[in-house]
């Protein structure tokens, strides 16, 4: 997540013997959602600059993207009354 790429970049720029940050990349949908997310130029992740971890949430954005609480087959976790167990 934008959130949580914030925090690894943090940590990783207060910590001598830091390596190598994974990234899994951010979408444009989720950097309209979450406004000051890290960015990744030619290879390099870049913290942002903002207060606190420097990525903000536009809850007007994220109304636009409603969760998907369909099954799937592969993830989907039951209850023992059979029941789907959301979030």
């Amino acid at each position: 997540s934008p959130i949580g790429h914030a925090v690894n970049v943090h940590l990783d720029l207060s910590v001598e013997n830091y390596g190598i940050q994974e990234w899994i990349g951010i979408s444009d949908r989720l950097r309209e959602v979450f406004p000051g997310s890290p960015e990744l130029v030619e290879g390099f992740a870049y913290a942002p600059s903002g207060n606190g971890i420097g990525v903000a949430i536009d809850e007007k954005a994220a109304a636009k993207f409603p969760p998907n609480e369909s099954v799937t087959s592969w993830t989907q976790t039951r209850l023992p009354d059979g029941g789907l167990n959301l979030p």
